[in-house]
């Protein structure tokens, strides 16, 4: 007897049968491949790929051939016109590891296709490299900014880094040697799989690779130097690794700000008054699927928060210059809402609360007596969770040491009622 939680779309009648191929191929081609493959690929009527793909399997090709257009989804759009009709995509590698499959998965359904994997970049680079791809990681930087390996750079890690172009490698031991990681070792594997294959190590401060194929994976071994920024994996980062004038939260209340906060995969956070944007950046680096939009006023704290996300690696946090609440008009609904400075301006409370998602966070956290007003009135009046943080630091007192309170902070964090409470009380 089998019981579904949920519906399976396998066991519907009326679900299409299948009528999309996709087949990953490597460098090696049509010799890759197996025999079921190569049979889709001959009774296409439409088979859709890079050029590069069209080319390698152009033996067995007897259908139409589309190459992908620019931007991609209008592709996405082609294949889907065809449905009905036996269509082949070809995808390098794997098309389910940072693969068209990926894409394509979100309009089609799995009933629909027929999926034939070839060993992706990764795994092709990790046996060159004799490395445990489980223990390796994997990041992609094709089509996306260098920096998101930054976070990924402890000593002793172990890293393969699939790039743009050509030009890739030499970008990345550049990184690495202006950011305190150049007696890395760098593997440039270039063409894996086919008769150009290529590997070739270096020291990352000495990268010197001319004509690199445009299909290369790096593989870094990461060793730092003796004062190398390494970015920890705990919340509550030294503010010394930030760029800022002051306006901080500070470590400890930051560590207890984000545990408040309390990230889940997939959500997106509003970082309202967001200084050096340090609870933004350290809510991202909770887990490549987060989120987060920091608003900041003042212009030159905006300017510093998007050098902060580079050197942090999360430089996909947006930032949006202007006053709350003005500024959040317009912006995707948020799970969870921090408030640090201006929160005690007219409206920003309130429009937070009306912008913020059934069951999502609020964290807001006071040092001036009128911030602190305007949290006791919340609590007050919402409930939540109201606390007072006091913390002092050793410090010199003439020749001897004493204790040196910091400014206390009080926090209030609250959780939105979902609708169907609301619609109860």
């Amino acid at each position: 007897m089998r019981l579904l939680s949920t519906p399976d779309s396998s066991l519907d009648s009326t679900a299409s049968p299948p009528w999309l191929t996709i087949v990953g191929i490597g460098e090696d081609g049509l010799a890759g491949l197996g025999e079921a493959a190569k049979a889709a690929i001959a009774k296409a009527e439409i088979v859709f790929g890079g050029l590069r793909h069209l080319e390698l399997a152009a033996p067995a090709i007897r259908g139409e051939r589309h190459a992908w257009l620019s931007p991609f989804e209008r592709s996405v759009e082609a294949v889907l016109a065809a449905r009905g009709q036996p269509v082949v995509v070809l995808a390098s590698g794997d098309p389910f590891f940072y693969g068209v499959g990926v894409a394509l998965s979100r309009k089609i359904q799995r009933t629909e296709m027929t999926v034939f994997p070839a060993p992706s970049s990764f795994s092709l680079a990790a046996s060159r490299m004799g490395w445990a791809l489980q223990e390796t990681a994997c990041v992609s930087l094709h089509g996306r900014p260098i920096d998101l390996i930054r976070p990924h750079l402890h000593p002793g890690s172990r890293i393969l880094a699939l790039t743009s172009d050509s030009d890739g490698p030499g970008a990345l031991a550049a990184l690495l040697a202006q950011a305190g990681f150049g007696a890395s070792t760098l593997t440039v594997l270039e063409a894996l799989g086919g008769a150009r294959e290529r590997v070739s190590t270096h020291r990352a401060d000495r990268f010197a690779l001319e004509s690199v194929d445009m299909l290369n994976v790096c593989a870094v071994e990461v060793v730092a130097g003796d004062s190398t920024r390494v970015l920890p994996f705990a919340s509550g980062l030294d503010d010394a690794l930030f760029e800022h004038d002051g306006q901080i939260t500070k470590r400890e209340v930051r560590a207890l700000t984000l545990s408040a906060l309390a990230p889940r995969r997939g959500e997106l956070l509003w970082d309202i008054g967001a200084g050096s944007g340090s609870i933004g950046i350290e809510w991202m680096l909770a887990d490549p699927s987060l989120r987060a939009i920091a608003i900041e006023a003042v212009p030159e704290r905006a300017a510093r928060i998007r050098r902060n996300t580079a050197l942090f690696g999360v430089p996909t946090l947006a930032v949006v210059g202007g006053n709350a609440p003005g500024a959040l008009a317009g912006l995707a609904a948020p799970d969870a809402i921090f408030i640090g400075g201006g929160g005690s301006e007219d409206g920003v409370f309130d429009a937070a609360i009306a912008a913020l998602k059934p069951g999502g966070r609020l964290v807001a956290n006071a040092v001036t007596t009128e911030m602190e007003a305007v949290l006791i009135a919340a609590h007050a009046g919402l409930g939540g969770s109201l606390i007072r943080i006091d913390i002092a630091r050793a410090a010199p007192v003439g020749r001897m040491t004493g204790w040196r309170p910091a400014m206390p902070v009080t926090q209030w964090s609250w959780i939105k009622p979902a609708k169907e409470l609301e619609e109860l009380a």
